[in-house]
Formats: C-alpha cells, structure tokens, sequence
C-alpha cells in the first residue's frame, strides 16, 4: 500500500510516500481503507520534534515507532480482528487515531474501543475527516472552562481547526462569543455564529472593556498575563498549548494562588464516546469543519509546506486514492 512515510525528523521534504506493507488487524481492532485524511499542526510537530518531548514517544534518534503520521480519518472497514463486535467490513466509519497515528496511508489499523463512530450520515468522507481533532480539543477547552449557556466567551485564533470548531461549539452551548481572528476572515468567522468579530491587526483584543467568563487561546499564541484583564473576577484562561516555558501548566497547578482568575489546562477525552457526541454534532449541523484546502496523497509534502505558513484556515485534507479509482 502507499503511505506517507518518514525516516527521521525534519523540515517536509523528510515525508515521502512510498510503498510498505498492508498493516493486519490484531484481536479488538479494524482494518481501515483510508479514504480521507488531514495534516494538522500535531502531525508537523511531530515531523520535526518540535518540541524535542515528542522524540520521547515516537522515538530519540529517529521516528521508528511513528513513521507514518495522520491522526483522523474516514474510510471503510475492509476487515475486523477477532473479538470485534460493533463493526464489519462495509462499515463507513470515521474517528481520530491519537498515540499510534497512521492514516497518512491508504490502510489504517484502529482499535474497536478508540475514537470511532458510523460516518455521519449526510457527509461525505472528505467532510468528516477533519471531524475529529480540532473538535475534540475545543470541547476540551470548553468543559474545562466550565462554560455555561449565556456566558461571555472570547475566542482568540478563531479561524483554526480548534479555534473555529469552538466559536460553533460555544454558540450551541449558549454563550455569547467574542471571536478574535486576522482581517480576511472576519465574514467567515461571522458565518460561524460568532456575535462580535475582532480584527487582531487593528485592534488591541486585550484592550476590550467586556470581561469574559472564559478566555480560549486556541492557537497557544497568547498568554494569562495578557489575557487576565479581560476575565471576570473567576473567569477562566485555557490554552491549546503549553506556552512559553511550560508555564499554563505551572500556572494551573497554581490555580489557588491566582487570585481568582485562574489558568487551567485540560486533557482531551478519548474513546467512542467522544466519537459518537462528534457524530451528532455534525449530524444536527451544530459543526461543521472549516475546510482550507485539498490535497492528493501523493502531494502531502505540499501540505506540510503549507501548514506550516501557519495561514491554514481551519483543515487541509489529504484525499487517499485507492487502484480502483484510477
């Protein structure tokens, strides 16, 4: 089968799609034709090891226990191991394949119990792939926060995968949603619900004179120290990222001692049932992916190159061919 593959760590000319072999499905798993796929921020982070922690996971010299990246995915199941119930071949499904990664390829191994729901119905696999990552982390982010319906919520990096999943996200939850975004996106972010769109090139967010219960940094590009006078006196400040020298972890660990306004730093959920909730919500239309760009496998290099301008809006998908379709 074809897979993107990497042999060590670096810019994106390190993936190159080659041929290797069909992966097996193991007792408890499925076996994935991949029909579509994404590259995000995660996957090039990983690419390079940037930071080095990742290198502690995939492998310190060189990536040979992830060599093939892709966390979401949509395809068919073609096969099931033994001990597999809730699925058979046939079975369009779609889901996100966090710690072993993989659906850089035209066949995925998943595990019955992971991130892993029926394709939701209306949408094609191209529009569920990237269902899954920039989603599960906005709800993160959210619940974390403890937002609430008819509370204030500012949203800073608003056009990414996780910044524009968690303007959508807010809105069906109830809050009321300032979204902070670059100025030529403004009427796309607008389209996502959000009730006040700021442009961060003319304007100084933090100099707003709202004060939010949550303040959501979806892009990991601000900090607390800035973003603490927009909160209510027990407002919330979550990030996406860990910040400049680990420090939102530290501050969440000193939660007590921030005088009210806190830092907090939540971890994702995963299994089925953060699948099955992702389904319908994209079932009932109360989020739908961003969808930047397309790209063939073949040219996943270009895709790398261009998440990593740092211009993607929202999601690039990969589109996985297969011989039958050619």
């Amino acid at each position: 089968m074809k897979a993107a593959v990497r042999a060590r760590y670096g810019p994106p000319e390190v993936v190159r799609v080659s041929e290797v072999e069909k992966p097996v499905p193991g007792p408890g798993e499925l076996l994935v034709k991949v029909r579509a796929t994404t590259v995000n921020r995660t996957d090039c982070a990983m690419r390079a090891a940037k930071p080095f922690l990742w290198r502690f996971f995939t492998g310190l010299v060189r990536p040979a226990r992830m060599p093939v990246l892709g966390t979401e995915f949509a395809g068919e199941v073609v096969a099931v191991g033994t001990g597999v119930g809730s699925y058979k071949a046939g079975d369009e499904v779609f889901g996100y394949n966090d710690g072993r990664s993989g659906a850089h390829a035209q066949f995925l191994t998943v595990r019955e119990s992971g991130t892993l729901a029926a394709l939701p119905e209306g949408l094609t696999y191209e529009e569920a792939a990237p269902g899954t990552e920039g989603a599960h982390y906005a709800l993160s982010m959210i619940r974390g926060a403890g937002v609430r319906a008819g509370h204030d919520v500012l949203v800073y990096g608003a056009t990414g995968a996780i910044g524009s999943a968690a303007v959508q996200l807010l809105k069906h939850h109830g809050a009321w949603v300032t979204a902070v975004c670059g100025p030529h996106h403004l009427d796309l972010v607008r389209g996502l619900g959000a009730d006040k769109v700021v442009d961060h090139t003319s304007t100084d967010f933090t100099a707003d004179e709202r004060r939010y219960d949550a303040v959501l940094d979806a892009v990991g590009k601000s900090t607390f120290g800035r973003c603490r006078k927009l909160l209510k006196p027990r407002g919330v400040y979550v990030a996406a990222d860990v910040g400049p020298f680990w420090q939102n972890l530290l501050l969440a660990a000193a939660g007590p001692l921030l005088g009210g306004r806190r830092v907090k730093f939540p971890l994702p959920r995963h299994g089925a049932e953060m699948a099955r909730q992702l389904k319908e919500l994209l079932e009932s239309g109360a989020f739908r992916p961003v969808i930047d760009r397309h790209y063939p496998l073949d040219e996943i290099t270009d895709a790398h190159r261009y998440v990593e301008t740092g211009r993607k809006v929202g999601n690039v998908v990969i589109v996985v061919p297969h011989a039958e379709e050619a």
